[in-house]
């Protein structure tokens, strides 16, 4: 995957990385471009939407932008009509189309997060003013404020040690990357981390 511009959550991470994804007038998704550097042999690789405008010969022209996420979730398509577009940029040209996937990938992690496995109010509040309240404490104290944040690490690892032993004898990898709202590979790795084993073991 050539570069591009990604979008993702704080607690969701990479299991569900969004950007703005291409489709071509027949309905396939092109590779990425390779812009080589007329300097020396070297080059760049690049997915940005953004340069699938059919200025050369080796850059297909997107038909279509659409959301895509790494959990395989894609958004309806926004067709490009050319005709418009005429001699803008498609960076240009195609802005409100890329915006609008940004807010279908937001509703998206949205639907993720209502899908995992709901907290009591009382903890969500408790976290809520907790944050408030480093956030409050860095203004007057920065240390003291990650000193907080470095205890709230330490008490996380802490309360989590059983209750990752627990959920990994109570529910399969599956239900628990569901409940958690991240691949199964990003659930074994946090539930290894929080109960001290090998994720690999």
């Amino acid at each position: 995957m050539g570069e591009r511009q990604t979008w993702t959550t704080p607690e969701f991470g990479s299991s569900h990385e969004g950007a703005v994804g291409v489709l071509l007038a027949d309905g396939t998704v092109p590779g990425p471009v390779f812009f080589p550097l007329s300097s020396s042999a070297g080059g760049q690789t690049v997915s940005e939407w953004s340069v699938y405008d059919g200025a050369f010969a080796f850059v297909p022209r997107a038909h279509a932008l659409r959301a895509v996420c790494s959990c395989g979730w894609t958004g309806p398509e926004h067709p490009l009509d050319w005709d418009d577009i005429g001699e803008q940029k498609l960076a240009v040209a195609g802005g409100d189309a890329a915006d609008r996937c940004l807010e279908q990938w937001d509703e998206h992690t949205t639907d993720v997060e209502r899908s995992a496995v709901p907290l009591p109010e009382t903890v969500t509040d408790l976290l809520r003013r907790l944050s408030e309240e480093i956030q409050r404490l860095g203004t007057t104290s920065p240390l003291a404020a990650v000193r907080a944040a470095r205890q709230l690490e330490v008490t996380a690892e802490r309360v989590a040690y059983w209750a990752a032993h627990d959920a990994r004898d109570d529910a399969s990898l599956e239900q628990a990357a569901g409940a958690l709202g991240l691949n199964e590979d990003d659930a074994r790795h946090l539930l290894a981390r929080f109960g001290g084993w090998s994720p690999y073991s």
